[in-house]
């Protein structure tokens, strides 16, 4: 009779795996997208597509395969434990190894959110002639307001609709020029590396896979709290997760691709050389039409508002984690990790003497920490300790470490181009 009851009991919380079913995964994904277009991937890209045209769009391609394979690794980790990388390094490595660890996690994090508020500074200038002290600081509010007062299904709905109106408003600036489709399709596949090409390359590639959104993943899939001692449920979620990261990495990807199409087709074969946002903004204006400057500027902004709010999100749950906490911005571990985040990078806006220094010292800061978090994940993930039987295979393994050598080679020679410039 028990068996009976608890059979049936089992069956009463079985999850239904139907057609539509994927839709109440989509969301994590996309949440890790927004960190894959923001406003240092548009600048890298426009840089891209207006010094080399279409021949860099392959990078797009191979950073966007690396990082499926990397971010459905730390929703795994998640998924099968329960706990995110924060808390993992938290739970499996002695203390004096696991906080200063977590504690430069902290640091790229606000270095993330640097770039990401003075991106959202930088369209407020472009549309509305607002200082950048003071953009900044607007941002900040609108940011610090959505974490703050939203759940994660809201934020998750609010990320949904910033990354659909930031892909039509790459829609239409494409509908604006005149792409050549042939010449694109090539770049997409085929590697190339044009003279003096190479800095772009390692600032695209060399920068795809961020800490923050690697701590991210794990920490959104793990909050829906799925039932651990199922292995069906652990099961079915992995193959949902990885349809939804395949989802938003391909969302990221077409993004990333359009902002490249877009410089070649305006900029590139028009002869015109692009360095900054700004720039590239102005010039829409003259060769495109000043409804397509003004797109661009708002899907920026769009883009520098999503992306701090994960940046803020990271911070968040790397802070909670060090206290063997989950996210929880009702909190106050969470709630300080987030406020580190945000408030100290909007300081730092403050002190840095121009908007290119500040996006090279968010850069050096990144190269620098990457490793550690590739290697975290990279070890817990393998261990049968932490994984039991859902730890990686060999395989997985050796893929994993290859990707990530790559990673970090292209971080590392980012890191020196960028202090030897």
């Amino acid at each position: 009779m028990f068996t009976k009851v608890l059979a049936d009991l089992r069956a009463r919380h079985k999850p239904r795996f139907m057609a539509l079913e994927i839709w109440k995964y989509i969301g994590p994904g996309l949440l890790v997208t927004v960190g894959f277009i923001d406003p240092g991937n548009w600048a890298s890209n426009v840089a891209a597509g207006a010094g080399f045209g279409y021949k860099l769009l392959w990078m797009v391609t191979l950073s966007t395969v690396m990082l499926i394979v990397l971010q459905h690794n730390a929703a795994h980790l998640g998924i099968a434990t329960g706990l995110c990388l924060s808390e993992g390094a938290t739970r499996h490595l002695p203390p004096w190894a696991s906080r200063p660890l977590l504690g430069t996690a902290v640091l790229a994090s606000v270095s993330t959110a640097l770039a990401e508020l003075l991106g959202g500074a930088i369209a407020l200038r472009m549309i509305f002639g607002i200082p950048l002290w003071l953009g900044g600081l607007m941002v900040l509010a609108l940011v610090s307001w959505m974490l703050f007062a939203n759940s994660y299904k809201r934020l998750e709905r609010a990320i949904i609709g910033f990354v659909s109106l930031i892909g039509l408003s790459f829609v239409f600036e494409l509908a604006m020029v005149e792409v050549d489709w042939l010449r694109a399709t090539a770049g997409w596949v085929v590697p190339s590396f044009p003279e003096g090409s190479i800095p772009v390359i390692m600032s695209v590639l060399g920068a795809v896979v961020m800490p923050h959104n690697l701590f991210l993943h794990s920490e959104v899939i793990q909050s829906r709290q799925w039932n651990l001692d199922n292995d069906e449920v652990i099961r079915h979620q992995l193959k949902y997760e990885f349809m939804d990261t395949l989802v938003s990495m391909i969302v990221g990807w077409g993004i990333n691709s359009a902002m490249i199409l877009l410089a070649a087709s305006a900029f590139h074969t028009a002869g015109v050389q692009v360095t900054e946002l700004e720039q590239a903004q102005s010039l829409l204006v003259p060769l495109v039409g000043g409804a397509s400057a003004i797109v661009f500027a708002a899907a920026l902004l769009l883009a520098g508002v999503a992306s701090s709010v994960t940046a803020g999100m990271a911070g968040g749950a790397i802070f909670a984690g060090i206290f063997n906490e989950p996210y929880n911005i009702r909190d106050v571990h969470t709630r300080v990790g987030v406020g580190i985040t945000l408030f100290v990078a909007y300081l730092l806006i403050l002190v840095i003497p121009n908007p290119f220094q500040g996006l090279i010292v968010s850069q050096i800061v990144l190269s620098i920490q990457l490793p550690f978090t590739v290697l975290l994940q990279l070890y817990l993930t393998s261990s049968k300790k932490v994984m039991g039987k859902w730890a990686n295979d060999r395989s997985t393994t050796v893929l994993l470490a290859a990707i990530a050598a790559v990673v970090i080679g292209l971080n590392i020679m980012l890191l020196v181009d960028i202090l030897g410039s």
